[in-house]
């Protein structure tokens, strides 16, 4: 049987089931079914990628109707986005902190809506790129007050578990977007699919506003205020496990925008099959989502270091091979489906270790704590990954290149963080 947790947010807390007294101790377990819970934090989770994967298949179209010079610069079109949604994880962070996780979540994906239409009725390139940016810090609620909320109810490996489970669902994001995108195409042009990104998202926020009550108790509101944020940021900041964590996963997503912001160009341009574009994103989204299976599966007996340390190293090996098979000149299509695949599998099941990790201590500010981690990775690993995408050449082997080396930093960070002791048991 689950049990609610208060809430704490009047604000648009109507439809919200009745809370159940707060009990003190180990986090309580998930407010609803945990089945439905999981899927919840999926679907919040997906608003984000679909935002990115669902535009990819429109570049194209994007630049021809908006007058977009260079191909490089329709990359501007993803970047915008992931600028906006990994800035603003530091408001939404102290904000879920303060009013609750509900409530931050229920306005942000009102103003995702928002943002959706005003790109959907954007005249010229800049208004678009601006709507991006606003979309983005718009949805980075999904990302700061989601983890805080799982953070509330799990934490240790059940947290990393729950994780995993949420990123193997959230993998069918990846799977669809690029087909949905294209599906669009066939009926209306691009504008439709931010008509459609819309309505989805607006479907999502009912679903969060009648189902899902507030998880932050009540005695666990924090003031806001510019000295309890600067010390929970100090907090965050100078934790061993968060730092280091936080670190290497801002170097893994450097390689992941890179992917995002070369895969569009290496299908239609270096391979000239643009219709695979979706299948692509398919074969690399389930070896993504079988290792989050398996993560969920092993991790509650092997611990998270164990497997996400492997997994890094996994990568590097994999873009090892990779970088030499494309400077050695013996590229094809399916040797870098199977290659990227297998590596985004490994990066997969890193990512999701290293996010339980570094929330492993910040139970107390779990929402300032998850917006600067975020703020921290997707920023910065926005900017590495638009110096992947402009070393675009035509070939891959700057994508490979980018992976093996923000691999092999996120490795040498992880051993810093652990004093040389990898693969401990925790």
């Amino acid at each position: 049987m689950t049990r609610s947790i208060p809430t704490s947010a009047p604000a648009l807390d109507g439809a919200a089931p009745a809370p159940a007294p707060h009990v003190p101790g180990e986090p309580a377990g998930a407010p609803i079914g945990f089945v439905e819970f999981v899927a919840l934090v999926a679907a919040l989770m997906s608003l984000a990628a679909l935002g990115i994967d669902s535009m990819l298949p429109a570049l194209p179209a994007i630049g021809r109707s908006l007058g977009i010079a260079t191909e490089n610069q329709r990359q501007f079109i993803v970047t915008a986005f992931v600028l906006g949604f990994g800035i603003a994880q530091l408001a939404h962070g102290p904000l879920a902190d303060r009013f609750g996780r509900r409530t931050v979540l229920l306005w942000a994906i009102g103003g995702y809506v928002i943002a959706n239409i005003a790109c959907a009725v954007s005249a010229s390139f800049v208004l678009l790129l601006a709507a991006r940016v606003f979309g983005g810090a718009m949805v980075a609620a999904t990302r700061v007050a989601t983890v805080a909320m799982v953070r509330d109810c799990y934490h240790g490996r059940p947290m990393a578990r729950v994780m995993s489970i949420a990123f193997m669902v959230f993998m069918i994001v990846p799977v669809l977007a690029p087909a949905f995108g294209q599906t669009v195409l066939l009926f209306a042009n691009w504008r439709g699919i931010f008509w459609v990104v819309a309505g989805l998202s607006l479907v999502i926020w009912t679903w969060f506003f009648v189902r899902m009550p507030e998880t932050l108790h009540a005695d666990a509101q924090q003031p806001l205020s510019v000295r309890r944020v600067a010390g929970g940021w100090k907090q965050t900041l100078s934790d061993r496990w968060s730092l280091g964590y936080t670190l290497a996963s801002t170097s893994l997503m450097g390689a992941l925008y890179g992917y995002l912001n070369s895969v569009q160009q290496i299908m239609f341009d270096t391979f000239r099959h643009p219709q695979l574009l979706a299948v692509m994103f398919a074969v690399t989204a389930a070896l993504m989502a079988g290792a989050n299976l398996t993560n969920a599966r092993l991790v509650m007996r092997l611990g998270t270091r164990l497997i996400s340390h492997s997994a890094v190293i996994g990568l590097v090996v994999l873009s090892a091979i990779h970088l030499a098979v494309a400077l050695a000149g013996y590229e094809t299509l399916v040797g870098f489906v199977i290659l990227q695949a297998l590596t985004m599998g490994c990066f997969g099941l890193a990512t999701s270790n290293f996010s339980s990790m570094a929330m492993e201590n910040m139970g107390g500010i779990a929402g300032t704590a998850s917006s600067v981690q975020g703020f921290t990775s997707v920023t910065f690993g926005a900017v590495i990954g638009v110096v992947i995408g402009q070393a675009f050449d035509g070939s891959t082997a700057p994508l490979a290149a980018g992976f093996l080396i923000c691999g092999v930093v996120a490795l040498g960070v992880v051993a810093v963080t652990e004093r040389g002791r990898l693969f401990r048991a925790a």
